[in-house]
C-alpha cells in the first residue's frame, strides 16, 4: 500500500470493516503515524476506538504523547496492554486463558508479571 493511513487502504478496509464489529483497538509502531490516521478515520465512520498507548511509540516522547492527545480528543479510547489483557480476562476462574493469560503476563507484564511470579510461588500454585 501506499498510504501511510492504512484505513484508506481498500483491502484493508474491508478486512476491518467486514467483522461487523462497532469497537476497534489500536497500536503500532508509529504512533503519529500507523495510529492516528486511522484511528481518527474509524471514529469518523462511528467506531468505538480504543489505543493501546504502551504498545506503540514515536520518534520522540512528545511525538507520542501529542498524537495521543490528539486521538482523545477526537474521541478515542487509551488503554495500557496490561489493562486491556486483563479487560479480556475478566475473571480468573476462566480456566481456558488462565495460564497463557499468566505466561503472556509473566513474559512481556512488567512489574505486574514480576507479581503473578512471586504470588505464585509464594502461594505454590
Amino acid at each position: 500500500r501506499t498510504t501511510m493511513n492504512t484505513w484508506e487502504d481498500v483491502n484493508a478496509h474491508k478486512a476491518i470493516t467486514g467483522k461487523n464489529k462497532k469497537k476497534l483497538v489500536f497500536a503500532g509502531l508509529w504512533t503519529s503515524v500507523c495510529i492516528v490516521g486511522p484511528v481518527l478515520s474509524a471514529i469518523d465512520e462511528g467506531y468505538d476506538v480504543y489505543v493501546v498507548t504502551d504498545a506503540s511509540g514515536d520518534v520522540s516522547k512528545e511525538a507520542h504523547e501529542q498524537a495521543v492527545t490528539r486521538m482523545v480528543q477526537a474521541g478515542a479510547h487509551p488503554i495500557t496492554s496490561v489493562q486491556y489483557v486483563l479487560e479480556l480476562q475478566r475473571d480468573w476462574a476462566r480456566k481456558e486463558t488462565y495460564k497463557p493469560v499468566n505466561d503472556l503476563m509473566k513474559k512481556h507484564g512488567g512489574a505486574y508479571g514480576i507479581g503473578i511470579q512471586y504470588a505464585q510461588e509464594m502461594l505454590k500454585h
